[in-house]
């Protein structure tokens, strides 16, 4: 780093282009968009009053300074002109029927309530140039979206708003911003003239959706996703949703994968798909054909009217073999910069051919548990999405051995997965084979790989500073450490610990004074990937989701955006953000799948390689998640994922190694659930086998939080952590307290039982303190950072948290106890308390607090403590499913008589009745 401040205006501006970069364009009949100068538009849907920056949960709670949403900047816009009297219209109706917050974490409601059109709007429609119809989702963690109207579906009010307002308008043009695919089949029945996947765009959202309308930038983004005529249609969702077990029976064939191979009349929109306001030409061909490599170039050509990018994508059509191959499976992209008309551009994308290569899991080819290239043609295909990309050339394959792996994370019990055969026709018919089924024994594989454990040598001095001036080893270091500090190590503390930056997720490392003492800093993460979460109420950047980014297929700008995040994140002395989410889309009414990136697990890979890279310029160790098979929400944490160890690799683990291989992931955050009857906290094959022996990963591996894992054969308990341990999951998330043991977990009790050994506990601990030394923290600890940018660090605006009504309380002059009732107190997101207190005693009080919230224990609930304008604590409760709960706290007045307590909420559907400070005498 070496500029120590953060350009706010360069941020906003990568942002926006972003935001802009993202649109997806399916329908644009006449040239309906863009916008023309001097155009009067009608703008139609509630949503334009309410933009949904990003979906909730973890990934979407970030406090904003401000939000741009698509009407704020079309206001803007001084070559259109809006219609006033329909925005009043919307402004009266939405007095009446306010925005509905919904009850908090997993309990939001997916759309708001629209209003009816009449004919007064109607005619509003009939005497402007355009109307522009805005449909609104949004999206969340522990909460699956579904196929009734007003989710996954539109509901009455907003179809019969598009059909009448299409019915009598010169043009319509549909604006969705939502965070994922929706149903798309009134796209044909209604015929708007222009469709536009706005996505979700963080704070700067508005104003790239207004740059793509008014034509300031071209439409370039491209679907991340298949869009089927029905829900019904993708293969995963007859097994989506159980909350205790689903059979991936589709295997490999996901999304384009299964629709381009079996069911091509079944889709609207494939993937890749995506309009401009211009038109291209692209010529590809193999230009170089090694043993590991294949090198295509395409020349790109503008032959159309405006300036404006375009993405080629390449295919491969590999020999069905005896595996079977999906028809096309996308192998590489690029996108060009922005070409004036006439102009080209020769583009150079080179694919190595592991990423063409099959998993043999069952040893049909001769080569059991290896990457394979069958015997055969692969044709090459490039162009601007899957359906449309020409053929570019052919090459013959020998049968070869591309890796030479070993069975890991394989199946445990037997069911049948879908295979493509070739007809004589050249059409595949869908048959089904069935699954093999673990023959290796993971246990077998940790104890014959067991690490050595170092003699406990006691303090002998040494600084964790000693071994990043390689005064001494790494193992010496490690040997200095008590057994009750290691296993303290392994547990993170949080959430909105006090020990780092107020509001984040956790801390790690150096969480005991005995730790900290030996020169171990303590590590800090915080909430993404759509921007910094810090529950006090700090202010941070909101980023564009995940699937916006996904559609940008432009990896520079990208990795643009997130170096600004990589340096915010440095600024608020954090070590890691919990981000990217590289899931799969497996299916559309996934939840979070906002947060992720595709279908595809390259471009899910390539984006977040891109993310991880930016932010290591800030050396910020960034988490990618949720490692692996995390595809629903609902029963997140009971729901064991079945699926063959091919598809494993080649879909749901793809992306991650992608992101550690090309992107150098040094943080990885297992699943809250299991994958063949294993929940991946604990699974050695996971974490170890191939995580770190196959793919060279050499960071630390996290929990999510309050995560649980199993002996195998019995179901996950919150006790059982010492298989995560073994496993190589370095850290749990999260405790209160790392010494004490709150949750009672059994690494003690199964150390000294002979289960685990101090030596996994010693090279677990290596792992952290490794992260560590490359990370913001250990600077800081060490004095080691410039004192220009630690003026940086410490330099931050006032947040201007509303602060709610003040109250004076003056405390009982016997008992000095101050009871704040709960009438006082508004807990709703975003909301504050201040309280005037006059007391007589100075020292520490027992803050108690009496509360409750109706939803489960995996709701993040914080409230946070300001004392005279300084935050003292965060704290951070989970969901009580109904029960009242007391919450017991230290807060320490100091010094004078009169002080300010303000309390922020940070989180929706916590009731408090009562909040009593008790002096410690």
């Amino acid at each position: 780093m070496n500029d120590y401040k953060l350009d706010l205006e360069k941020y906003a501006t990568l942002a926006r282009q972003a935001a802009a970069e993202g649109c997806v364009l399916l329908e644009n009949e006449k040239q309906a968009l863009p916008l023309r100068e001097g155009e009067s538009v009608a703008v139609f849907g509630r949503m334009a009053f309410h933009y949904y920056k990003s979906g909730l949960g973890s990934g979407g709670l970030v406090n904003t300074r401000y939000v741009v949403g698509i009407l704020d900047a079309l206001k803007e816009c001084k070559e259109i002109q809006l219609d006033e009297k329909l925005l009043g219209i919307y402004t009266n109706w939405i007095k009446e029927n306010p925005y509905d917050e919904g009850q908090g974490w997993g309990r939001v409601p997916w759309s708001q309530k629209e209003m009816e059109v009449t004919e007064e709007m109607l005619d509003c429609a009939r005497s402007n140039d355009v109307s522009l119809v805005i449909i609104g989702r949004t999206a969340g963690e522990d909460q699956d979206n579904n196929t009734n109207p007003g989710s996954y579906c539109l509901t009455e009010t907003e179809e019969d708003m598009i059909r009448r307002v299409c019915e009598v308008s010169k043009r319509t043009v549909v604006v969705l911003n939502v965070g994922n695919i929706i149903d798309m089949s009134w796209v044909e029945k209604y015929h708007p003239q222009a469709v536009l996947y706005a996505w979700q765009g963080g704070q700067e959202g508005g104003n790239g959706v207004a740059d793509v309308l008014t034509g300031k930038v071209c439409a370039c983004g491209k679907l991340t996703d298949t869009i089927a005529e029905r829900i019904e249609y993708y293969p995963s969702t007859e097994n989506f949703g159980d909350p205790y077990k689903n059979y991936y029976k589709e295997d490999i064939y996901v999304g384009y994968r299964y629709f381009e191979t079996f069911a091509k009349d079944k889709v609207l929109y494939p993937f890749g798909y995506g309009l401009s306001y211009t038109n291209f030409e692209t010529k590809a061909e193999i230009f170089k054909n090694t043993e590991d490599e294949l090198t295509v170039a395409a020349t790109v050509t503008n032959i159309g009217d405006v300036r404006g990018k375009e993405v080629v994508q390449v295919y491969v059509k590999a020999p069905q073999g005896k595996l079977g191959n999906p028809a096309r499976k996308l192998i590489g992209f690029a996108k060009t910069r922005e070409l004036a008309p006439g102009e080209k551009e020769e583009l150079v994308i080179i694919i190595p051919k592991y990423d063409m290569a099959s998993y043999d899991d069952s040893g049909v080819t001769g080569h059991k548990s290896c990457y394979v290239l069958e015997e055969g043609t692969y044709e090459i295909f490039a162009g601007s999405d899957v359906r449309s990309a020409k053929s570019a050339g052919i090459y013959e394959e020998e049968l070869r051995v591309i890796e030479q792996l070993q069975e890991a994370y394989a199946p445990i019990e037997k069911f049948r997965r879908m295979k493509a055969v070739l007809r004589a026709d050249g059409t595949y018919q869908a048959v089904t084979e069935e699954v093999p089924v673990r023959a290796a024994d993971p246990h077998k594989r940790r104890e014959e790989r067991m690490p050595k454990t170092l003699e406990y040598t006691g303090d002998k001095g040494y600084k964790l500073a000693d071994v990043l001036d390689k005064k001494v080893s790494m193992d010496e270091f490690v040997a200095q450490i008590s057994e009750a500090d290691l296993i303290a190590m392994f547990r993170g503390e949080g959430m909105c610990s006090p020990k780092v930056t107020a509001g984040t997720a956790a801390a790690f490392g150096g969480v005991t004074e005995s730790l900290k003492a030996l020169g171990i800093p303590v590590g800090c993460c915080a909430d993404g990937p759509s921007g910094i979460r810090m529950d006090c109420g700090t202010k941070a950047f909101s980023l564009p989701n995940g699937t916006l980014l996904g559609c940008t297929f432009n990896t520079e700008l990208v990795g643009e955006l997130y170096e600004m995040t990589g340096r915010e994140l440095r600024l608020n002395k954090i070590d890691s953000l919990l981000g990217p989410g590289m899931n799969i889309h497996r299916n559309p009414l996934n939840g979070r799948n906002f947060e992720y990136i595709s279908e595809d697990p390259l471009l899910t890979g390539r984006i977040c390689a891109a993310q991880v890279k930016a932010m290591a310029k800030s050396e910020i160790g960034s988490t990618i998640k949720h490692f692996c098979g995390n595809n629903q929400e609902v029963g997140r944490s009971t729901s064991d994922s079945v699926m063959s160890e091919r598809c494993l690799r080649e879909i749901y683990l793809k992306g991650f190694e992608i992101a550690v291989k090309e992107g150098g992931a040094r943080s990885v955050m297992t699943t809250y659930g299991s994958v063949n009857g294993l929940w991946t906290a604990g699974s050695y094959d996971l974490c170890t086998t191939i995580l770190r022996k196959e793919w060279g990963f050499q960071g630390i591996v996290m929990t999510d939080w309050w995560a649980k894992s199993n002996y195998e054969g019995h179901q996950a308990e919150v006790t059982a952590k010492a298989p995560m341990v073994a496993a190589q999951n370095d850290i749990y998330m999260v405790v209160s307290d790392a010494k004490s043991n709150p949750e009672n977990d059994d690494v003690e009790e199964m150390l000294h039982a002979g289960k685990i050994t101090v030596g996994e506990l010693q090279r677990n601990a290596a792992n952290i303190l490794g992260f560590l030394l490359k990370s913001p923290s250990v600077l800081l600890l060490t004095d080691r950072i410039c004192k220009e940018e630690l003026e940086a660090m410490n330099t931050k605006e006032e947040d201007d948290v509303d602060a709610g009504s003040l109250v004076s309380i003056e405390s009982d002059s016997v008992t000095q106890k101050i009871v704040i009732d709960g009438a006082l107190l508004h807990p709703a997101k975003g909301k504050a308390d201040v309280i005037a207190v006059t007391n007589e005693f100075m020292g520490d009080f027992t803050m108690k607090f009496t509360l409750k919230s109706d939803l489960g224990e995996l709701a993040q609930l914080p409230v946070s403590v300001f004392l005279d304008n300084i935050h003292k604590m965060t704290v951070s409760v989970q969901g009580t499913n109904g029960k009242w709960v007391e919450e017991n706290r230290i807060l320490n007045m100091g010094f004078g008589h009169n002080h300010y307590i303000k309390f922020y909420y940070g989180a929706d559907n916590l009731e408090i009745k009562e909040i009593v400070l008790i002096p410690n005498r």
